[in-house]
């Protein structure tokens, strides 16, 4: 007898609501978002001390006389964050070349969403800010979290036109390489040369190979590497480095399949050659031979198959699960540490804390609309088919959600004490006011389903 399991009408309705949290398919928050309960819970406990001592525990990686040494929470930082910009910069671009953002006036309207997105919430966190302890903080209200964002959308994704996503996305990725960038040149004491130009002799040998038509993965992972070990060794911020690698990545497949029937034909010919031979002898050292040579020639066909699919669909899909369940917890485990106390509640009213809000709960919907209308009004952009202006505002106010790096720019900006819980707090009580906002907003449009689909409401 099979054992079956039974849920009420009500649990299947909540586990149906928050399946877009933990799906596997696409990046999303719900993994996050318990890392993050986790840390909280960690940081306000009496293991507080040792927990964060764990994640300040260095780590020496050498090679020869080299060494690098850092801590780490520095290393999932460096090393294992940049897998999930890797994922953004693949997305984006597929989307701006086979999907919704594909013509040009279309892609420019994130792109004029993210300027505003970036400009008016430093403008609001700097007239707060300006002048007090608090100003260096700045760069932590210019990204968003497209984590929780996507997760957001996705609850509404049978309801809502699928230009939303590609939007919230597109957005999202010129937002983080905004804030990539205030990274490596504001928040960077120096840049290293040679480190730049090890990533720029990687990139070039990426597409390089790509125009080649180069087959073999490997190469692709060495140079990969290259990228990001130079970007590492440069100073700037490695995470730039999977934004870089993510847009090299081809949204058409490395063989048609004209060359694969060319490529493969001898080789299946030679495997199934084998494989009879393999079958018909008695010497059993011979048949050994005969079946490690087939598998050989099966490695080869499975590799090719590979390569008739689509090359950013394919990376997508290997990296997403790494992210989702890998990356962001341990990100969110190593990196948040707010210990709750008198004191820093006491901050909430402080020109740190209210900059923080002020800018990501007002300043990014406020320039995500405001520069949208602008840039659409003088025919440098248009909005995707069936969003209408409520919808570009409810991504607005989602873009508020400023989790992931505007908590590694806060501790860039102020290192480790009083300051730096402040930035964090204000960043966690931003992305709820946000997230919330952004939901109330996007549901608003959901439903009914008719009007989302109504482009009379813009």
């Amino acid at each position: 007898m099979t054992a079956r399991a039974h849920h009420s009408p009500a649990a299947s309705a909540f586990l149906h609501k928050i399946e877009p949290f933990f799906a596997g398919s696409e990046v999303t928050g719900g993994p996050l978002l318990i890392a993050t309960i986790i840390a909280l819970l960690f940081t306000n406990s009496p293991w507080s001390g040792g927990f964060e001592r764990f994640w300040d525990t260095p780590l020496t990686i050498g090679f020869g006389a080299r060494e690098v040494t850092h801590t780490l929470a520095e290393w999932i930082d460096h090393a294992l964050l940049p897998l999930f910009f890797v994922i953004v910069g693949a997305d984006v671009k597929r989307e701006m070349v086979l999907g919704p953002l594909a013509h040009w006036r279309t892609a420019a309207f994130p792109l004029a969403g993210a300027i505003g997105g970036m400009l008016v919430p430093v403008a609001l966190y700097l007239a707060v800010a300006s002048g007090t302890p608090a100003a260096p903080g700045w760069g932590s209200v210019i990204t968003t979290d497209t984590a929780f964002g996507l997760a957001l959308i996705a609850l509404f994704a049978t309801r809502l036109p699928a230009g939303l996503r590609a939007l919230m996305l597109a957005f999202a990725a010129v937002d983080d390489v905004g804030g990539l960038l205030v990274i490596a040149f504001a928040y960077s004491d120096t840049i290293d040369p040679r480190g730049v130009a090890a990533a720029v002799v990687g990139l070039g040998g990426i597409i390089g190979l790509r125009r080649l038509g180069w087959i073999s993965t490997v190469p692709y992972v060495l140079l990969a590497v290259t990228v990001w070990g130079g970007v590492l060794e440069s100073g700037i911020h490695a995470t730039i480095a999977g934004v870089l690698i993510g847009l090299t990545v081809p949204v058409a497949p490395r063989l048609d399949q004209a060359r694969f029937a060319e490529r493969v034909q001898p080789r299946v010919d030679a495997f199934r050659r084998a494989h009879d031979a393999a079958e018909r002898t008695d010497d059993a050292e011979e048949e050994s031979q005969l079946r490690k040579r087939a598998e050989e020639r099966l490695g080869y066909l499975h590799e090719m198959a590979s390569a008739t699919r689509e090359a950013s669909s394919r990376l997508i899909e290997v990296l997403t699960p790494w992210v989702n369940y890998v990356v962001l917890p341990l990100f969110a485990l190593s990196n948040v540490r707010i210990h709750f106390s008198a004191d820093l509640i006491d901050m909430i009213g402080s020109p740190l804390v209210l900059g923080v809000v002020a800018g990501l709960v007002v300043g990014k919907p406020l320039g995500f609309l405001g520069f949208t209308w602008l840039a659409s009004r003088l025919g440098l952009a248009q909005r995707p088919d069936h969003v209408t202006w409520r919808m570009v505002i409810g991504v607005g106010a989602l873009a508020g959600i400023g989790f992931t790096i505007s908590l590694f720019i806060a501790g860039l900006a102020f290192g480790g004490g009083e300051m730096r819980e402040a930035a964090s707090l204000g960043v966690l009580v931003a992305s709820l006011l946000a997230a919330g906002i952004g939901y109330a907003i996007l549901r608003s449009c959901a439903e009914p389903r008719q009007r989302a689909e109504a482009p009379s409401e813009g």
